[in-house]
């Protein structure tokens, strides 16, 4: 009996133990907690790539920028800009980040305008690493790279040099979407041959791709018939705009021409929608190929290397971790001064007892030469 008279009722029927609800807690804790995801996105500049990423999450992440003169991008290296926003949708909060590559193939020299990019994201991976291997596990956030979209240039016949350099310098560090950029520029039948090239390069070079997950034989045939559609469309051929035009009194994203209007979000116009889907529905599925595949590969190559792990510093800290952070960086520098100390006894005893085996062999062997003489 309660404290107040009431009998505790059974949520469920006799014969239910009740386990089949564990999803539903899972859920709330998820919801509760919030979700992150980091997308970078990849390629020269007048791609479209601010502009997609707009049209993605309905969000102005990137506002009006000023595009650099042609003497400046002469001498221009890559920089790694990255913007942060809480978007809430049904009460279910999503912390993206979304890491944009200024500078990216611009320059006149390309040859190492890749490495800040494979930089940055090993800089994530050791972040984590530290964070992971500090007292303070619960508030670790995830800023690694979960996906990245590479936008391909639909002038060319292909992949350029540099794009396969990339790809190919960074396929098992992060997750690969290529990205067929301004699909508007080219025929549907220009499109199709241009997936093909690129997809033979791709196989060619031996560049892996983001996996799409296979289908379970027990999903249902909506499921299945979407994954199939999705892994048939890459490169996704896009097109994005932030501007909203009438069409047959039905307003629509998309870009106005002299020849009619290409409909963002129209499967027959371009594969947004599908991009969308593929981003949306496998967000679970690219956080934990990160985790369980790029980030065990880094873990496991620097744990092989030997190398010391590096002092947790505090200023690396996030700033809104929680009020004991101080008590915390104390506790952290305890912990290394009595590690210190030790080590310290530990050598000491070693060298005492190299010193006693010293004496000990030193005496046997006096006394076998007194007893030969």
């Amino acid at each position: 009996m309660a404290a107040d008279g009431r009998q505790f009722v059974n949520p469920e029927q006799s014969g239910y133990v009740g386990f089949a609800n564990l999803p539903n807690q899972v859920h709330r804790k998820s919801v509760k907690k919030g979700f992150e995801f980091t997308l970078m996105v990849v390629g020269e500049s007048g791609l479209g790539k601010s502009t997609l990423v707009n049209s993605l999450f309905l969000t102005d992440l990137y506002p009006e920028r000023q595009i650099p003169t042609a003497l400046e991008k002469i001498q221009q290296t890559v920089k790694i800009d990255a913007s942060t926003v809480e978007i809430e949708e049904r009460g279910v909060k999503l912390r993206l980040t979304v890491v944009d590559t200024p500078g990216f193939g611009d320059s006149l020299n390309s040859v190492d305008c890749f490495k800040p990019i494979i930089q940055y994201v090993d800089d994530q991976f050791e972040r984590y690493l530290n964070d992971e291997s500090g007292l303070n596990r619960r508030h670790i956030i995830d800023n690694r790279v979960h996906c990245c979209f590479y936008f391909i240039n639909p002038s060319g016949h292909g992949l350029r040099p540099l794009d396969i350099a990339f790809m190919k310098a960074v396929h098992h560090k992060v997750n690969i979407v290529p990205v067929l950029a301004k699909a508007d520029t080219l025929t549907k039948k220009e499109v199709l041959n241009l997936k093909r090239k690129v997809m033979q390069q791709i196989e060619q070079y031996g560049i892996s791709l983001y996996p799409l997950p296979d289908c379970d034989d027990d999903e249902d045939e909506d499921y299945k018939e979407q994954c199939r559609q999705l892994k048939a469309a890459v490169p996704f051929a896009v097109v994005g705009s932030n501007t909203i035009i009438e069409v047959k009194g039905k307003k629509v994203r998309g870009r106005m021409y002299p020849w009619g209007v290409v409909e963002v979000e129209n499967p027959d116009h371009c594969d947004f929608i599908k991009l969308r889907t593929m981003l949306i529905t496998h967000m679970q599925d690219l956080q934990e190929v990160t985790q369980e595949v790029h980030y065990e590969n880094f873990r496991a190559e620097r744990l092989a290397s030997g190398a010391p792990m590096p002092s947790k510093k505090p200023s690396r800290a996030p700033a809104n971790t929680n009020r004991n952070d101080n008590q915390v960086d104390q506790r952290e520098q305890a912990l290394q001064e009595k590690e210190k100390e030790l080590r310290r006894m530990q050598e000491m005893l070693a060298k005492m007892q190299a010193e006693m085996e010293a004496q000990k062999s030193g005496g046997q062997q006096n006394g076998v030469r007194s007893h030969n003489v």
